[in-house]
């Protein structure tokens, strides 16, 4: 753990995201982890605390520290001192404001910053209870009364003695209130947008006018530091005495107070016995607690002469005195705030004072004399047999300033044996956590909270479950009709535990149809009379239920609609002139909208143009006939995209005689597109892919399946290391299963009966910030509580797969993006994946990173092939056998070399029975590979470039052969294994029978330069000479060397590569310009005739250029074929994708 402090007395644990407090360290011996820290500290002192050390090792720590210089202006307030900063006019009005600062507190009350003025305006940040609280109003109070006030609170146990850094931005109406790392938006009220204050700002308090020192609520107690308003540097105004700046007992250095707190951590076993003096016959004790724990023993101490304890304890966050039967009880203390306890013993009474109440007594039968020791905090297990025992549990939280008998406890000396006993004790710091803050409780769910975890109090949410993340109600009138409902008025929650909430509407169930009917507030006729385009009829409806709530309601919905009835008199809806819209209404998004039912969107028509029968069919619309009779235009919208109409305006009906009614019906809805719909996985690489889940800190699964496979999974989402899968894990098993940072958490559920037998089974899996579930149809619900410390976000970053195999979902490995290079092996895990690089001839992580080693004269690596058994016995007949299967055998071979010798030789490989192969360098530098898979006869030589290859330049050399067929190439194709007895060297060989002389000659230069990423078939010979050094299969002769010699030529041949691309690229580009340029100019002048025959030309040129590329691409090259051959199987893999079910 990672604690810091500016006293070196008074420590705070540094806490990174999800509240995560430990740090990991290194497992080995000379490994170094870094850590960065996810936000910065300004701090004195820091302190490392082990929590635990490596398995496998020695204890020990070393730590470096990285940081910057830090320079402050700060004050230092005693609570009975302000700083004054006052304007040059008599008041100030801003549109724009920025204050701020960094503070820390001896006290959870106190005013910082206040400003007012004489019309209402006023800005105060005041801490509250350790919150900060931010009032402003911007409008006069005589006229708008509380209609520009607002409230904001922010941040929890800001009085714990450490900095909190604090900042306002106000433009207009709009805050960005910010306290630590948190912010919240907010919007104030009322007309006005700018802040008037007259005379001064404060801080520090509020000061009574013409009472220096005297203010109207508690002021500040504690410092302040870089105190900035508006860009002005208050605190440093004041050291250098301003004129503008008036200090009251301001200092400008900040005092430390002497308070070291210890906490209880354990509710079981934590407690504090502290000795008394033998002599004494009175007991008092004060001290101050704070804990969000609402059962707990405080104190605990025997009297003489009584059969009975003494007890301090919290039962139901009430403190409770108790002695035989006699109690004396306060009010509710488990807040989280500090709160100071005096107790007194003496005669025949004992006194009880809280905070700043009066003292209760309680009378006593005979006189109390304390025996020997106090207990705090609980009783411990040695003592249990004299009668100690926790009533409830022991304390869990914080203490400070424990007086005994007018005596303070110094911690110090208990922390070091020298005074008293303790267990499950942490000294020099306060561990209480606001767990509420952020709330973890959804939908307004009430959080309340003890030491270890938070609580959600759902009442009134119409939510349920323990962050309220249920919703109680169906999501829709279909949904009620399966619950057997009749039709009325229901609640329903259209996106289910999404963030909107549950809305009334009307379910019309029906035989045939179940509708779903959403009010407004005008459903009648209205009649429109003397309204024109300059000063329109309008009519707004306002819903029972918001526009969000409405969206979601016909998105889930099949089908919608919204009858408008619309008759007319001498009132038109297009101007029959231009078309130009006369009336109109608008959509759910505001857009205007001037289709008028039954017809599509977009089209300015009514439902009589579709229906063929308008009353003059040289218009589109009845009403557009313009007819003195009444005439109807009623029609149904229907395009629920657009739905519901929000708002309708009518603009001609100012002429004489001219006059509309009209009335927008409820919106009517039907069907549920997500109650009920399934999809059929009918072979095993089916799947449907989603985008990515929008599962941070809480998610519900709910599915139905039938099956007759033994396991497949039904859903999963991975990301770098998190994940989230609900499976089919066995016949009878389903298994839920999530990681959030803290290690996989597995959920199953098993039925006594197989759950694929073909028939529909439900499952629900849920996981919040408190706890996971399972449940599979009626069986046991299965649940896991979260622990108490680690991560709470589910970090995910790739797409939602539903409906996989058994083998699992497309995963990291199975993507597009190939992972794992050179031969390596992707391999999936539970948090991510890796590369296997063994059968690679590269290395690193992502199989990337090059092997390379330089050779000098006379040096060599020989690597012997594992054998059958059959071969190393040497039988006859079963070693011909293998040898006339390897003439038809298949052989790749891959590296990289860099050489300015020649003859060479680079790579030879041999066999018991004189075959061999072999790759050399000829005395003119160009590549020879020989074959002899007979040695009765010649061998093969091949020789694939006759350009001298010893120039210093490195060059990736790849081979494969497959039966008499021998191809050179770039490839990466999989080679199939073969084991026949042979062994392969690289560089000089001494001597070998049956091997030709020029070989041999190649062979006794050896090869001088750099070898780099041998591949053999799956073998990489070079990368097993440097990881397997002393292996019965590797010998190594002459002095080798490890480097990068390879990498660093293949960056240096790169960056020429890219030199001359870029120079041919310019060519081109001039190439390009000048045909532009040629090409307008032969436009201009030439005629038709003359471009005819130039195109003609042209075409025969392209052509004849066209046959003699065919003719040299026909010419028989095995090694193009080949190579071809490969590039159309490798699109073809590429280009493989699944796109059905």
């Amino acid at each position: 753990m990672l604690l810091y402090s500016d006293t070196g007395r008074a420590w705070k644990q540094f806490r990174q995201e999800d509240n995560i407090g430990t740090f990991s360290g290194n497992i080995n011996s000379d490994g170094i982890v870094h850590h960065k820290l996810s936000h910065s500290i300004r701090t004195r002192f820091l302190r490392f605390l082990p929590v635990d050390w490596s398995p496998g090792g020695w204890m020990g720590l070393r730590v470096e520290v990285y940081g910057c210089a830090y320079k402050s202006d700060v004050a230092d307030f005693n609570g009975r001192s302000s700083l004054l900063y006052r304007f040059n006019q008599k008041s100030t009005s801003t549109v724009k404001d920025v204050i701020s600062l960094r503070f820390k507190s001896q006290r959870g009350d106190g005013v910082l910053v206040h400003g007012e003025g004489q019309r209402g305006d006023y800005i105060t940040l005041e801490l509250h209870k350790g919150r900060l609280a931010l009032h402003i109003n911007l409008d006069d109070v005589k006229m708008h009364p509380s209609s520009g006030h607002v409230s904001v609170f922010l941040g929890s146990l800001l009085d714990d003695q450490h900095w909190h850094s604090v900042l306002i931005e106000r433009f207009n109406k709009q805050i960005n209130f910010t306290v630590d790392r948190l912010t919240k938006h907010v919007r104030t009220g009322g007309l006005d947008d700018s802040l008037e204050v007259d005379y001064e700002l404060s801080f520090g308090g509020i000061p009574l006018p013409g009472k220096p020192g005297t203010f109207l609520r508690k002021n500040f107690h504690g410092c302040m530091e870089n105190l900035y308003y508006n860009g002005v540097n208050i605190i440093d105004l004041a050291k250098r005495r301003k004129p503008q700046i008036y200090s009251g007992n301001v200092t400008f250095t900040c005092s430390e107070p002497q308070l070291v707190s210890a906490t209880f951590l354990s509710s079981s076993s934590s407690f504090l016995s502290l000795p008394l003096d033998a002599a004494t016959e009175t007991l008092s004790v004060t001290f101050q607690f704070r804990t969000w724990n609402r059962e707990g023993m405080l104190l605990s101490a025997w009297l003489r002469r009584e059969s009975e304890r003494l007890l301090l304890l919290l039962v139901h966050g009430q403190l409770r005195l108790t002695h035989h039967r006699s109690a004396l009880q306060s009010q509710a203390l488990s807040d989280g705030q500090w709160h100071t306890v005096s107790i007194s013993v003496g005669g025949f009474q004992v006194s009880l004072s809280v905070d700043d109440e009066p003292p209760s007594t309680m009378q006593l039968k005979d006189i109390a004399q304390p025996e020997r020791s106090v207990l705090i905090g609980g009783c411990p297990s040695v003592l249990t047999n004299q009668g100690c025992r926790n009533p409830t549990l022991a304390y869990q939280g914080c203490m400070r300033s424990v007086i005994i008998n007018n005596q303070p406890i110094n911690f110090n000396l208990v922390q070091q044996g020298l005074l008293g006993n303790y267990s499950k004790l942490q000294f020099d710091i306060c561990g209480i956590r606001d767990r509420c803050l952020p709330n973890y409780c959804e939908h307004d769910g009430e959080c309340s909270q003890s030491w270890n975890t938070l609580f959600c109090d759902c009442s009134g949410t119409g939510y349920t479950g323990a962050t309220c993340h249920n919703s109680i109600f169906e999501p829709s009138c279909e949904a009620h009709r399966l619950t057997g409902s009749a039709s009325g008025f229901f609640s329903i929650d259209p996106d289910g535990s999404g963030p909107l909430k549950s809305t009334v509407v009307y379910c019309n169930i029906t035989d045939d149809k179940v509708w779903t009917v959403v009010n407004h507030n005008s459903t009648e006729m209205v009649r429109v009379q003397g309204s024109s385009l300059q000063k329109p009829h309008v009519m707004k409806f306002n819903y029972s239920t918001s526009l969000e709530q409405l969206r979601t309601l016909v998105g889930r919905s099949e089908q919608c609609q919204q009858e408008v009835v619309y008759l007319c008199r001498k009132s038109r809806l297009f101007n029959t002139w231009d078309g130009t819209p006369l009336s109109w209404w608008l959509d759910r998004a505001g857009e205007r909208r001037t289709y008028w039912g039954g017809f599509l969107p977009g089209v300015q028509q009514c439902a009589c143009s579709l229906d063929e029968n308008c009353i003059d069919m040289n218009h589109f619309c009845n009403c557009d006939a313009d007819h003195s009779s009444w005439e109807n235009d009623t029609g149904v919208l229907s395009y629920k995209e657009h739905l519901p109409v929000t708002e309708i305006l009518v603009g001609d009906t100012n002429r004489s005689g001219s006059e509309a009614i009209y009335r927008v019906g409820s919106l009517h809805c039907y069907g549920d597109r997500f109650l009920w719909n399934a999809a059929s996985f009918y072979q095993e690489s089916s799947y449907l892919h989603f985008p990515m889940l929008q599962a941070e800190l809480s998610i519900d699964i709910s599915l139905y399946f039938k099956t007759t496979a033994p396991s497949g999974v039904f859903l999963e989402n991975l990301g770098a290391k998190d994940f989230i899968r609900v499976e089919l894990s066995a016949p009878s098993v389903v298994t839920f299963t999530f990681d959030v940072g803290n290690g996989p958490v597995v959920l199953m559920v098993k039925s006594h009966l197989p759950l694929n037998d073909k028939q529909w089974h439900y499952v629900r899996a849920e996981r919040n910030v408190k706890e996971a579930s399972l449940q599979v149809d009626q069986l046991p619900l299965r649940f896991l509580e979260a622990p108490s410390e680690g991560h709470t976000h589910l970090q995910l970053n790739s797409q939602l797969f539903i409906g996989c195999i058994s083998s699992g979902c497309p995963g990291h490995c199975s993507s597009q993006n190939s992972l794992c290079h050179n031969r390596g092996k992707c391999i999936e895990k539970s948090s991510g994946y890796v590369c296997d690089c063994t059968h690679s001839a590269y290395g690193g992580p992502n199989c990337k990173k090059e092997v390379s080693m330089s050779f000098e004269s006379g040096s060599s690596v020989t690597y012997t092939f594992q054998e059958p058994f059959s071969v190393m016995r040497n039988h006859s007949r079963q070693s011909s056998a293998i040898f006339a299967q390897s003439s038809n055998s298949r052989e790749s071979i891959a590296f990289s070399f860099l050489t300015t010798q020649t003859p060479a030789m680079l790579l030879t490989v041999n066999t018991y029975h004189q075959q061999y192969m072999a790759i050399i360098l000829a005395h003119n530098g160009s590549l020879q590979i020989w074959y002899r898979l007979n040695r009765e006869k010649e061998p093969d030589i091949f020789t694939p470039t006759s350009l001298n290859l010893a120039n210093g330049e490195l060059h990736r050399v790849q081979i494969h052969r497959e039966g008499r067929d021998m191809y050179v190439q770039v490839s990466s194709e999989k080679v199939k294994k073969k084991k026949f007895g042979k062994s392969l060297t690289l560089g000089k060989v001494t001597g070998r029978a049956g091997v030709d002389e020029e070989v041999l000659q190649a062979g006794s230069r050896g090869f001088i330069g750099c070898l780099s990423s041998v591949q053999f078939n799956h073998l990489a010979p070079l990368k097993a000479a440097i990881l397997n050094r002393g292996s019965s299969l590797v010998s190594v002769l002459g002095n080798l060397v490890e480097s990068n010699c390879g990498e660093l030529a293949d960056k240096s041949s790169s960056r020429s590569l890219s030199g001359k691309k870029l120079t041919n690229a310019a060519q081109s580009d001039s190439a390009v310009i000048g045909g532009l340029i040629a090409a307008v100019v032969l436009i201009t002048l030439c005629a038709v005739a003359v471009m005819t025959r130039f195109l003609y030309r042209h075409r025969n040129e392209r052509t004849q250029q066209m046959a003699s590329v065919k003719e040299k691409d026909h010419q028989p090259r095995p090694e193009l074929r080949y190579r071809a051959e490969l590039d159309l199987h490798g699109a073809m893999r590429d280009s493989r994708k699944e796109y059905f079910i």
